[in-house]
């Protein structure tokens, strides 16, 4: 390695911290090297929130020089969903010269090893971590997400997800030790030995196809879990969402520098408008990993026609809550009022279908009806977003046009029991900020499965009234088994209910929660505890994260010599 950043260096700062990461994974406690509070960082640990604003300032209007091979124009055109226009430049690739040369960056470090792959990683990480609040606002303004959402769920919370990829990656690598003696006894003969080595082979060129509401979130797993298994990445983030990516593809390509590794292992490939590149790499020959989060139309595309590649897909789903009875009304609603309204409900975990008995549910206020249930959820989701200070910090603006499009269309799906209203935001006046709308369906009704049974991404929810818990029992079951989920919850507290709810979910490959009342919500998941899909359902084929996830990114060969 060069004298930048020695493998001595990389131990005695990443080790300890890769062998705790190596401890959550096999334990799922809850762990985190990562704060997630905003004044935890300046005065010495990274930038505080005057530098990181300033940072993310002094981007905005300028080209973003990353010095890799094969830059032949440049592309941009972001504009932020809180108004602004952030006018930065990005390279865009001749892909027949950047691919030759991040294939050449291969061998060197899949000679390094497991564990000098996952330590530079961990440096990578270290070093965003440092520059949170900067990409804290390259999210938000590229996002919509919040500000503090941005914070957490762009910084820490995705560096979490992008070390608990490592330490997998780490994990699965050495299942399996560098060398072995083998030897086997011949009776009175001399015993038959050999001398085996083994060595971890990345695939080749990964695929990274990021989205445009968790860049980093949905992002960092499958960087690291390709760097880190010996696979160059390139990384092809959505056009309205470039920033965080580009600064973490900078970041990487400095630390690989300083390390003494090609920073070619590490590549951006912006597009420009309407061009469709990831359509054009996503067949090249030389990619052989792909990781996608988005549409279940593109991604069903990358799974039939990218064949030479293997291919890791979020898509969508449809996410249900089972309403069937509670101990705690009041924390069911607020749970409930905020999973919803979190992001504007832009998220791919977020609740879109409530299945209610028509005849109402029992609860520690006594019984309550429907119709009822509907309208306390209705006036919980009120409560929580009536000061436009609170609703804003909560919302966040919508992302693109076409969740504005589908909220708008809620009215004519069915009846309205929570129309979405405006929010002023008072730095930015330009924001599209909505509060959700809850729509009630009839779930008997053959014509109201056009809507419930679709993805309607963003701040609408269906209260969908069924004949009974068996009904929704068995509805759950077919949503899950036709148009897949990313979570599902159900409140009850009936054990037979539980233990309904529990099976379906087993059998059809989907993440539960049961009666959460309190700050846990069903739309969110903690890297190292929880897993993020199944991979068994049509909403997703992989699992962020578990070993599948990294261990078909290498292959193992052996050489087997004459002891």
């Amino acid at each position: 390695m060069a004298a930048g950043l020695s493998a001595a260096q990389l131990t005695e700062r990443h080790r300890a911290t890769l062998d705790k990461a190596l401890e959550a994974i096999r334990t799922r406690a809850y762990w985190s090297p990562h704060p997630e509070y905003p004044k935890a960082y300046g005065d010495g640990s990274g930038l505080g929130p005057a530098e990181g604003k300033a940072a993310f300032d002094a981007l905005l209007g300028t080209r973003f020089e990353l010095d890799q091979p094969g830059t032949d124009t440049w592309a941009g055109g972001e504009v932020s969903p809180y108004g602004i226009d952030l006018g930065i430049q990005y390279p865009h690739p001749d892909i027949d010269v950047l691919l030759p040369a991040m294939r050449a960056a291969i061998p060197a470090w899949r000679e390094a090893g497991a564990e000098q792959r996952a330590l530079a990683c961990m440096e990578i990480l270290a070093r965003i971590n440092a520059r949170t609040h900067e990409f804290a606002h390259a999210v938000m303004h590229t996002s919509g997400q919040a500000f503090t959402m941005a914070f957490q769920a762009g910084g820490p919370h995705a560096q979490d997800r992008g070390l608990e990829a490592v330490a997998y990656a780490y994990a699965e690598q050495t299942r399996v030790p560098d060398s072995a003696q083998w030897i086997k006894p011949q009776g009175k003969r001399d015993p038959l030995r050999l001398r085996t080595t083994f060595t971890a082979v990345p695939r080749g060129v990964a695929l990274l196809i990021g989205c445009n509401t968790f860049p980093t979130w949905n992002g960092f797993s499958g960087l690291f879990a390709s760097l880190a298994t010996g696979n160059p990445v390139l990384v092809k983030p959505h056009p309205r969402a470039v920033l965080p990516l580009a600064l973490t593809v900078r970041i990487a390509r400095e630390v690989l520098a300083e390390a003494g590794f090609d920073p070619n292992l590490v590549c951006l490939a912006a597009e420009l408008p309407g061009e469709g590149i990831a359509k054009t790499l996503a067949v090249r020959p030389e990619i052989r990993i792909i990781d996608y989060t988005g549409s279940s139309a593109f991604g069903e595309w990358l799974e039939a026609n990218a064949q030479q590649a293997q291919v890791f897909t979020e898509k969508a789903g449809v996410n249900t809550v089972v309403v069937d009875s509670t101990d705690d009304y009041r924390g069911m609603l607020s749970n409930l009022a905020f999973a919803l309204s979190l992001y504007s409900g832009q998220m791919c975990t977020t609740p879109q279908n409530l299945l209610i008995p028509r005849d109402g549910i029992t609860t520690d206020a006594g019984h309550k009806s429907y119709d009822e249930v509907v309208a306390d959820l209705a006036a919980a989701i009120q409560g929580l977003l009536g000061e436009d200070a609170r609703a804003n910090a909560l919302l966040g603006a919508l992302v693109n046009p076409g969740v504005r499009e589908r909220l708008e269309n809620a009215s004519s799906l069915g009846s309205v029991a929570l129309a979405s209203r405006q929010v002023t935001h008072p730095e930015f006046p330009d924001a599209i900020v909505r509060t959700p709308a809850l729509v009630t369906l009839d779930g008997g009704k053959p014509e109201a499965e056009a809507a419930f049974l679709s993805e309607c991404f963003g701040p609408v929810s269906f209260a969908v009234a069924v004949d009974s818990t068996e009904q929704a029992i068995a509805l759950l079951r077919r949503t899950l088994r036709e148009k897949g989920a990313m979570t599902v919850g159900a409140y009850t507290t009936s054990p037979d209910v539980e233990r309904a709810a529990e099976e379906v979910c087993q059998e059809e490959f989907a993440q539960l929660s049961l009666n959460l009342t309190d700050g846990v919500y069903i739309n969110q998941t903690a890297a190292f505890a929880d897993f993020h899909g199944t991979g068994g359902n049509p909403a997703a084929n992989s699992t962020l994260c578990d070993g599948a996830f990294v261990a078909s990114r290498f292959r193992m060969v052996e050489v087997r010599r004459p002891a």
